[in-house]
């Protein structure tokens, strides 16, 4: 991809000695949604935390932006303008929602769109409503929906967003998958690793699929979606 805003090469990670990914090749073009999608255990989760710097025995190239980032410490990939959301939900659990998003305040950033807490609370109305709420009396889809908007309190220009989806009921499904829409029409570009199928497909415009730490099949999600042989091979449970 010419527009490629992230380009990950040959990316290999270990834990230990378990080699987790062989070879990971994927791109992430400025302002698209890619879905990293497989089974539970297939190396979405390690994907995302190599290429944010989380893991330390790890190999390959990742460029953001045009610039080689995968020697660097997870601080600094998240100061060019990678942000982070993790699948378990990690707020404070004593702040509130305001004070939390304060936390994750950096400066306006070019090129990125630009979040303010009412802009957030507009794309979060539920967190709009438990402004003086502490972390640790929300409920898991609202720390979800919390982890990601100070996220984008930082106005990063690229989200690795990890099972958004996972645990949360239908209805915080549904919000989080319109919001993400959202994102998507400011410009933002995300990598989402996630196995409900279904999510993914109503947000990304194309989809990686992962199986045992390598790239088994990419392109168009509408051609995922008619690829029985593919979703039976490498998605099926």
């Amino acid at each position: 991809m010419s527009d490629a805003l992230l380009s990950v090469t040959g990316l290999q990670a270990w834990y230990g000695r378990a080699h987790i990914l062989d070879g990971v090749d994927l791109t992430v073009g400025r302002g698209e949604v890619l879905a990293l999608v497989g089974r539970n255990g297939a190396g979405k989760t390690t994907t995302l935390k190599a290429v944010m710097g989380l893991i330390d025995a790890r190999a390959g190239s990742v460029r953001f932006d045009g610039r080689e980032i995968a020697a660097l410490p997870p601080h600094r990939i998240a100061r060019l303008g990678v942000g982070y959301v993790p699948e378990d939900r990690r707020v404070f659990a004593e702040l509130t929602v305001e004070e939390n998003l304060e936390v994750g305040r950096q400066p306006p950033r070019p090129g990125a769109p630009h979040w303010t807490p009412d802009r957030l609370y507009a794309l979060f109305p539920n967190l709009a409503e438990m402004r003086g709420r502490r972390g640790a009396r929300m409920s898991g889809g609202e720390q979800q929906m919390l982890t990601l908007a100070r996220t984008l309190m930082g106005n990063p220009s690229l989200l690795l967003l990890d099972e958004p989806s996972e645990g949360l009921a239908p209805r915080i499904v549904q919000q989080m998958a319109e919001a993400l829409k959202a994102l998507k029409a400011e410009g933002l570009s995300i990598l989402l690793s996630e196995q409900n199928l279904g999510f993914a497909a109503a947000v990304a415009d194309r989809a990686t699929v992962i199986e045992t730490g390598r790239i088994r099949w990419t392109g168009a999600m509408p051609a995922l979606l008619q690829d029985e042989q593919a979703r039976r091979n490498w998605l099926a449970v």
